[in-house]
């Protein structure tokens, strides 16, 4: 006779594998769910979008505040590396290629020395690549014909109001006379 008491411990992981060996037999591949069905995923925008006009107008020399009056406040600012500031670009959009950019600026103490970027885009390419995505082929009509709507009842007339009371003239005291 089998002792269930010693048993025991082994039977949870045992059921678990039996349960995840029979679940992935059948389920359908991946590839198939997701083509079939995919959440919506909303657009996200982050860290500052820095566009080849702004990078153009930066001259060496220049100080920290018209650098930041140019390009925004840095994504990145590290105390041990307090002569650089990285500018990061990401947007996400779902159905589209993600887009990544990094522009890094470095000082010599308070006055810009370089800055290195990526391929930057100027900025009616980047408001380009913004335009929503593009409505169904062919909406339908937004209007109830005629012939629609005689399907329906006529709306009921309201009752007439009955005529509104005569409102007093006199107001008693708000506080009680001394009489």
């Amino acid at each position: 006779m089998l002792d269930t008491f010693r048993l025991r411990p082994f039977l949870l992981p045992l059921a678990l594998l039996i349960g995840s060996l029979t679940a992935c037999s059948s389920a359908p591949s991946t590839k198939s769910w997701l083509d079939v069905v995919s959440p919506y995923r909303i657009d996200r925008v982050q860290g500052n979008v820095v566009t080849r006009e702004q990078v153009n107008a930066l001259k060496t020399g220049m100080p920290r505040s018209v650098v930041r009056d140019i390009l925004g406040t840095p994504l990145l600012t590290s105390v041990f590396h307090a002569d650089r500031w990285d500018y990061v670009f990401t947007f996400r959009r779902q159905g589209v290629e993600p887009q990544s950019r990094h522009v890094t600026v470095y000082f010599k103490g308070e006055n810009l020395d370089r800055y290195e970027a990526d391929d930057l885009p100027s900025e009616a390419e980047f408001v380009a690549t913004l335009k929503p995505m593009a409505p169904p082929e062919k909406l339908p009509p937004m209007e109830a014909s005629a012939e629609s709507l005689e399907k329906f009842p006529a709306p009921a007339k309201p009752a007439a109001a009955a005529p509104a009371a005569k409102a007093a003239s006199v107001y008693p005291p708000l506080e009680p006379t001394g009489k």
